[in-house]
């Protein structure tokens, strides 16, 4: 399955089961409190609030997403990007546990095709209903089934909804790490790709926890690391997803990807802020000394950077964009629509290679 299959894959299924299929909406958010759209959720978060009605009981979508949290692993790291899509499906105050969990089963198991023998749930410490619906509904394993205390417990901040999650694990197998599962075993060898968000309760002032009247589910699924498991491969960026960025990146460095690990970790950080940068300014971010546009310039920079150390001092935007457009037009028409941004893209990278040139 490619990346394309994928997207309809999922939309497809949730389609045929009554979700209003929603489009991705831009990186840069309507919420004042988050700089981008750091998660699928972010643009239901009025609806989870009830700041605003939903205009339908479920959606789906795949939702274009940025975050720098773990920026410094990003090529490093088999599992990490900044910019990344993520699959969701949403109900609001419509279905909950006893739905969103075999809904999500089905899926990955029957429609993806994931081998159910190599994949294990975690829930909150708290959730009795979450992990007998697993047992009992899905027929998990009660050894496949792990219980975690915050790491499976979401908030909106410290008041808001929020609610106990349970996360969905692939196993790589014993050569990426020790057994034990989720909350034992080795990080690298299991892959958390899907989280189940269940919003039940309402934080107050204090801690103090109010049972919701209406409880909403929230998932996000991984696209890169879902694509990954799907296509046999350890990395997100062996995917036939990343190939072009990979192969773009280089070329940049006139170099073969395979040939020198610490090569290969410039060039997969390349590829990705390559995607990153070209998707930001799509969306309509340009480089600043400030918010947003510090962010897209200190993306910018970093690929430079890379390119730098490893040696290169070829211009990369050019085919960067043109591997990001390649791979991501057909889903989002704007970025072929919107050429304008990859002269944003070019310009705002050559200004500063010029300047990390002068600083050498």
């Amino acid at each position: 399955m490619d990346a394309n299959q994928l997207r309809s894959s999922f939309l497809g299924f949730f389609a045929e089961r009554a979700h209003q299929l929603v489009p991705s909406a831009s990186l840069v958010p309507r919420d004042p409190s988050v700089l981008f759209t750091i998660a699928g959720m972010v643009p239901f978060k009025p609806y989870f609030t009830g700041e605003n009605q939903a205009p339908w009981p479920r959606a789906a979508a795949v939702q274009k997403c940025f975050r720098t949290v773990d920026i410094d692993n990003v090529g490093a790291s088999a599992s990490h990007d900044t910019f990344f899509e993520m699959l969701g499906n949403f109900s609001f105050g419509d279905y909950f546990k006893e739905r969103a969990i075999p809904l999500a089963w089905e899926l990955v198991t029957e429609v993806l095709g994931i081998d159910a023998e190599r994949l294990w749930v975690t829930v909150h410490v708290s959730d009795n209903e979450a992990a007998d619906l697993w047992r009992d509904l899905i027929g998990i394993r009660p050894e496949r089934i792990q219980r975690l205390d915050e790491d499976n417990f979401w908030t909106m901040g410290e008041v808001g909804p929020c609610g106990p999650s349970s996360e969905i694990f692939f196993d790589k197998g014993p050569h990426f790490g020790e057994d034990g599962g989720p909350a034992y075993g080795g990080e690298d060898r299991f892959v958390e790709f899907w989280n189940l968000v269940f919003t039940q309760y309402e934080r107050g002032p204090g801690g103090t926890l109010t049972e919701l009247p209406k409880k909403n589910i929230d998932t996000g699924a991984g696209f890169d690391r879902t694509l990954a498991i799907l296509n046999g491969v350890e990395s997100v960026f062996a995917t036939d997803f990343f190939a072009p960025l990979i192969d773009a990146a280089a070329r940049v460095l006139n170099a073969t990807y395979g040939a020198d690990e610490g090569i290969d970790v410039a060039i997969r950080r390349i590829a990705d802020h390559g995607r990153a940068m070209t998707m930001l300014v799509s969306d309509g971010v340009l480089p600043s000394n400030e918010g947003r546009g510090y962010v897209l310039r200190r993306i910018v920079r970093r690929a430079i950077l890379a390119a730098r150390r490893a040696g290169s001092e070829r211009p990369l935007a050019e085919p960067l964009v043109d591997a990001t457009i390649e791979k991501l037009g057909g889903a989002y028409p704007a970025l072929v629509a919107q050429i304008a941004a990859r002269a944003g893209v070019r310009s705002a990278t050559d200004g500063n290679q010029a300047a990390v040139s002068e600083r050498r």
